[in-house]
C-alpha cells in the first residue's frame, strides 16, 4: 500500500506538470464528451494481465451522486487465480468464450477537477458482469495491473495504484456489497435481485489519497 500510494501520486505529480489530471487523459482524443459513452472507446486492456477499465459519465438526473464521472475496473478469466468460478445463480448463462465472463472490482468516482472522491461497487445489471462471490473478487484485487502505455502511461499506473492503495476499503465494500444484494433479495423475494434497476449502487465510501497514504505511514512508524 505504501508503494501504491507513492506510485499514485507520482502519477498525479507527473501529470500536474502539465496542466493534466488522469480523466483528461482518457477524454484527451475525445472532440465530445458523451454520457454513457465508454472512454476510451475500446475500454483498457491488459493482454498479459486480463485487468480491464473504462471511463464514463451518467446523465445529470441518473448519478446516485455529484460526479464528473467515474472508472470501472474488472478482471476477466484468465487472469484470475485457477479454479475460481461465478456464483451459482439460477440465470447463469455461461459466455461462448471463457474469457468474457469478466468481474467488476470496484468504481471510483471522480469530481470535475479530476480527483478521486469516493469508490463503489454496483449491481450485476449496471456493468454487464459475471456475478462473482465476495470472497472470490477479493482475490482478484492483486491481480488488477494495467502494465502498458496506452492510452496514457500515468492513467495506468494511477488507477493501478489506487486499487492496491485502498485494498482495505475495497475488500469491505465488496463484502458489504453480497450483504445488500442478500437484503435485497429477502425484501422482494420475487425479483431478480441482480436485474433489479431499483438496485444500482450496493455500496459506497468517501476516500481521500491523502488521508490514506498517511494512515498507511503511521500503521508502518508503529510496526516498527
Amino acid at each position: 500500500m505504501a508503494q501504491a500510494g507513492a506510485e499514485v501520486e507520482r502519477a498525479i505529480a507527473v501529470l500536474a506538470k502539465t496542466g493534466d489530471n488522469v480523466v483528461a487523459e482518457v477524454l484527451r482524443d475525445a472532440k465530445t464528451f458523451y454520457e454513457w459513452e465508454h472512454y476510451p472507446p475500446d475500454d483498457v486492456y491488459d493482454r498479459e494481465t486480463h485487468a480491464q477499465f473504462y471511463y464514463h459519465a451518467h446523465p445529470p438526473g441518473e448519478r446516485n451522486f455529484a460526479e464528473h464521472g467515474h472508472f470501472h475496473t474488472f478482471l476477466r478469466p484468465r487472469g484470475m487465480p485457477p479454479g475460481l468460478t461465478p456464483a451459482r445463480l439460477a440465470d447463469y448463462k455461461k459466455p461462448k468464450d471463457r474469457n468474457d465472463a469478466l468481474s467488476h472490482i470496484v468504481a471510483i468516482s471522480m469530481d470535475t477537477g479530476g480527483r478521486p472522491v469516493r469508490l463503489f461497487t454496483t449491481n450485476r445489471w449496471v456493468t454487464g458482469e459475471t456475478w462473482y462471490a465476495a470472497r472470490d473478487v477479493i482475490k482478484l484485487i492483486d491481480r488488477f495491473v494495467i502494465g502498458h502505455a496506452q492510452p496514457s502511461w500515468p492513467t495506468n499506473i494511477w488507477i493501478t495504484g489506487m486499487v492496491r492503495l485502498f485494498r482495505p476499503q475495497i475488500v469491505a465494500l465488496v463484502r458489504e456489497r453480497d450483504r445488500a444484494v442478500a437484503a435485497w433479495r429477502a425484501r422482494y423475494p420475487r425479483r431478480n435481485v441482480y436485474e433489479d434497476h431499483e438496485l444500482e449502487v450496493t455500496s459506497m465510501a468517501p476516500i481521500s489519497i491523502a488521508a490514506q497514504i498517511a494512515a498507511v505511514r503511521r500503521a508502518l512508524r508503529g510496526r516498527a
